[in-house]
């Protein structure tokens, strides 16, 4: 039997440490709202202004999501605004929960006047966020980049106070990590899932079952979204297939559309973080294991996706909620008693199948396509338990699962690059979609 390096398990436990955190509503226009609210921290007094240079993919993930706890207010204006009127930056993710009527309103009235201006930033990566704020007497600047609160520069009247590459100057806002996702195997993290002392790990796994159920009981009692998770349940019945499923969309319907309640994010992302937590919930209950085999599952379920994930990068046209459904059907294949060859079989066989799912953006259209991700996901897992497995030489499918995970990464990363380009071009109007056709 295969047993991991000792040392590795502590890199695992780095790596869901800083993945398993709570964010509030949609990261990338969270990430604004820090980047904002930092910006006036160091400032020193009440802006006047705020300039925001965005990515492209900054750009398509804010355009068509509610900010949380805004009164239903949408964009990078909104996001950057209310991080001045209502934002506390030692949030971080949760920049915004405190923000109240009167920041909301403030908000409202800075958008209005032309407070905020917002500027496409190319050649910069793909998750990259400045705010440039004035006030009367001075100005600031804080730049995030590669992830959502990673502060890469900070200067003040034009004066760098901080840089990553000098980051023991202002350790409180560097990215410090112990965590090498390089060092990952799909071997390595299912010995680490079935053999770590949870006690390392229980407290990050109850977080994340508590919030990500939560805001999905939310979605299902009220109508937020597109109704995803409910129109299932009403329309598909309530068998555990469908209650998987529906109980994922649900939560996306909420948290696309403002909901205010926090989510463990995974890879970054809310979305995924749901997804790889409510259809493990759901079968656990099915399948009545036990608390600590609940856990082991959501070990794989998290792990799985920030795997797959870490090759194709935090922001790109390949749709996350793929990567995440990978985790959630490797879980739930473990629980029903699935080895290590049928896990990676879960996993090729999803990824064969929904591999191509597009991102044009955060939206009421993701619990779509989580729905349809972790549809794909159970076939898969209910295929490997039968021993099915699309076959090698077939697409991107390979012999071993690691290189058909590398597949899916590079072409995430590198194949559909061209690809993000066009959506954005699409959604801003810089193309005519006529001319095409």
């Amino acid at each position: 039997m295969f047993v991991e390096n000792p040392e590795s398990f502590s890199n695992y436990t780095a790596i869901l440490q800083e993945e398993l955190v709570p964010a509030m509503g949609c990261t990338e226009p969270i990430a604004i709202a820090y980047a904002a609210a930092k910006a006036k921290e160091l400032l020193g007094e009440e802006p006047l202004h705020i300039t925001v240079d965005c990515s492209g993919n900054i750009i398509k993930n804010v355009k068509g999501v509610t900010v949380p706890n805004s009164g239903g207010q949408k964009g990078i204006k909104v996001a950057a605004t209310l991080g001045i009127t209502g934002g506390q930056a030692d949030k971080k993710l949760e920049v915004i929960s405190a923000a109240d009527d009167s920041a909301r309103a403030r908000c409202r009235e800075l958008v209005n006047a032309g407070f905020c201006e917002v500027n496409f930033a190319e050649d910069v990566p793909n998750l990259y966020i400045a705010a440039k704020v004035r006030g009367s007497a001075h100005t600031a600047e804080v730049v995030i980049a590669e992830h959502h609160t990673n502060i890469v520069r900070m200067a003040r009247d034009g004066v760098t106070v901080f840089e990553q590459a000098n980051a023991a100057a202002y350790p409180e806002n560097a990215a410090l990590s112990s965590a090498d996702r390089s060092k990952m195997t799909l071997r390595g993290l299912l010995d680490y899932a079935a053999r770590v002392d949870l006690s390392e790990v229980s407290e990050l796994l109850e977080r994340q079952i508590r919030y990500n159920r939560a805001i999905s009981q939310e979605g299902l009692d009220n109508g937020w979204g597109a109704r995803i998770g409910k129109t299932m349940l009403e329309s598909w019945g309530s068998d555990v297939k469908t209650r998987a499923i529906a109980w994922a969309a649900a939560g996306s319907d909420a948290r696309m559309s403002g909901c205010a309640l926090p989510v463990v994010i995974n890879s970054g992302s809310g979305n995924q973080g749901i997804t790889v937590t409510l259809p493990v919930l759901v079968y656990a209950e099915e399948f009545q294991v036990s608390k600590q085999k609940l856990y082991r599952a959501l070990l794989v379920s998290n792990l799985v996706s920030i795997y797959i994930k870490h090759f194709i990068g935090p922001l790109s046209a390949f749709c996350g909620a793929v990567s995440a459904a990978c985790g959630a059907g490797a879980a739930i294949t473990y629980m029903a008693g699935g080895d290590e060859r049928r896990i990676a079989c879960t996993i090729t066989n999803t990824l064969g199948n929904v591999g191509g799912i597009v991102c044009d953006g955060a939206k009421p259209s993701c619990a779509a396509k989580i729905a349809s991700s972790v549809h794909a996901a159970i076939l898969a897992y209910q295929m490997s338990m039968r021993d099915q497995q699309f076959q090698p030489g077939e697409g991107i499918v390979e012999e071993d699962v690691e290189e058909t995970i590398r597949n899916i990464g590079y072409i995430g990363k590198v194949g559909m690059k061209p690809t993000d380009h066009e959506i954005l071009n699409v959604m801003i109007d810089k193309v005519d979609v006529n001319a095409c056709v």
